[in-house]
């Protein structure tokens, strides 16, 4: 190895997690009927697979307005949840193993970061570069009470966006990086690293020699 840091960045849903936990948390916040009538609402960008667009307003219509400290409720007990029924164990023990051999290890993805920060922690990740949510204070009765607009901060972590989140928290020192990812979403990301894991339903592919 030519490089002294070494970076292990991890997609979350159906890599760490064995499931998508965007729509899950949605329901968790608003209810299943309340969610599918935004979808419903977001055929149009369905049929077109804007997922952007779908991210923007399910989230504006699900989230927006809600206390900050409610979806930290929310979000607390969700990634209980997860860390209880919803690891993919195979992969969290490669994470150890990166952690183990010094690496530092981030988590990429399009996920809420409100859920994924407190699972970061329980794992001891480094980092979580992930979908935030625009926070803003509310006026009168509520001028002291942050609530959330409904708003992304910087948009949606997927596709060539997980790569910019990562290289500008890698910064401009060199680093060895591997990726792990499942889907489409993570192509640029594996594109990007020096050891690129697609993970699926078999096995993991196996370390390579000298490490």
């Amino acid at each position: 190895m030519n490089q002294s840091r070494t970076v292990a960045a991890f997609d979350f849903d159906h890599t760490l997690s064995d499931r998508d936990n965007v729509l899950a948390f949605l329901v968790s916040v608003g209810g299943r009927a309340r969610v599918t009538r935004a979808l419903i609402a977001n055929t149009h960008n369905l049929l077109r697979n804007r997922r952007d667009a779908i991210k923007r307003s399910i989230t504006k219509k699900i989230l927006g307005g809600r206390s900050l400290s409610e979806i930290e409720n929310y979000a607390h007990d969700f990634a209980r949840q997860i860390i209880t029924h919803h690891l993919h164990k195979e992969v969290v023990a490669r994470a150890e193993w990166h952690r183990q051999q010094g690496h530092q290890l981030v988590i990429v993805s399009a996920s809420y970061a409100c859920y994924l920060r407190p699972i970061a922690d329980h794992l001891e990740f480094d980092a979580v570069l992930a979908t935030e949510l625009e926070t803003r204070l509310g006026s009168g009765a509520r001028r002291d009470q942050p609530f959330l607009t409904g708003e992304l901060i910087g948009g949606n972590v997927y596709g060539a966006e997980k790569v910019a989140r990562l290289n500008a928290w890698i910064g401009p020192q060199p680093a060895t990086v591997w990726a792990y990812g499942d889907s489409a979403g993570d192509h640029e990301l594996l594109q990007r690293a020096d050891h690129a894991v697609r993970v699926g339903q078999h096995l993991l592919s196996p370390i390579p020699a000298g490490y």
